[in-house]
């Protein structure tokens, strides 16, 4: 059940002008978290996870999107590594 419940938001890479435009009319949102997990847990309604390599940093973007979803009522969570981002999913789920 949690792996349909698992989704990642096709944000990153580099695409063509068509393309692009295309994902913007499907509603694709600059800054969105990599991975959202579509289960609420105490007051959170999802947790959304932004994968990051090294010392890699959010962009504007990141930062804006993340504010707007934890005012929503969500949790967001930076992780760095799989056993960083496994240690969240499972301390998410226990709540």
């Amino acid at each position: 059940m949690i792996s349909r419940l698992l989704v990642a938001v096709p944000n990153g890479g580099f695409r063509n002008s068509k393309e692009a435009s295309r994902m913007k009319v499907e509603g694709i949102v600059a800054g969105a978290a990599d991975l959202l997990l579509l289960i609420p847990r105490g007051e959170c309604g999802c947790l959304g996870i932004e994968m990051k390599a090294g010392k890699g940093r959010q962009t504007e973007h990141q930062k804006a999107w993340q504010k707007s979803f934890e005012k929503a009522g969500n949790r967001y969570e930076i992780c760095r590594s799989f056993d960083e981002f496994r240690k969240v999913i499972e301390g998410y789920l226990r709540e």
